[in-house]
């Protein structure tokens, strides 16, 4: 007896399990599945809105503006490097390749003048380009 018993306890051990347990992966499944139903919503932003069809070009976009910077000592700079006022145009041209339509935006220290801001902004105008913004930073909060 004592080694009938022995020989069914080594038939147990020797067969393999067929058997899977499925619980924790539906239980994976279910909180992945609720981590992506909460923030899926959350990576679409702004208000849906049905846009109208059109054969228009795309606005150009590819391309990286072209930053003027005026300190608040009234020194202008190009990107990072120091620019004279009569160079400037000149320069912007030059980084541009003469794409009068290159998009170029303008920083003025919240110190300086608003009208050396608006001489620069014009100066720039006046040399061709088209695509002339002002930059400001949005304050703590969103600005509301």
């Amino acid at each position: 007896m004592a080694g009938g018993l022995r020989d069914l306890r080594r038939r147990r051990r020797r067969r393999p399990m067929s058997d899977i347990n499925v619980t924790p992966l539906v239980d994976v499944m279910l909180v992945l599945l609720i981590i992506f139903m909460v923030t899926a919503p959350m990576m679409t932003s702004g208000v849906n809105v049905d846009l109208p069809k059109t054969d228009a070009a795309p606005v150009n976009t590819d391309t990286k503006p072209i930053t003027v910077s005026i300190r608040s000592d009234g020194s202008l700079y190009l990107g990072d490097n120091a620019v004279s006022p009569d160079a400037l145009v000149d320069q912007l041209r030059a980084a541009a390749q003469n794409d009068r339509e290159h998009r170029i935006f303008v920083r003025g220290d919240s110190h300086i003048d608003y009208g050396r801001v608006m001489q620069v902004m014009g100066q720039i105008t006046a040399g061709g380009f088209t695509h002339v913004a002002l930059l400001a930073q949005q304050p703590p909060g969103g600005g509301h």
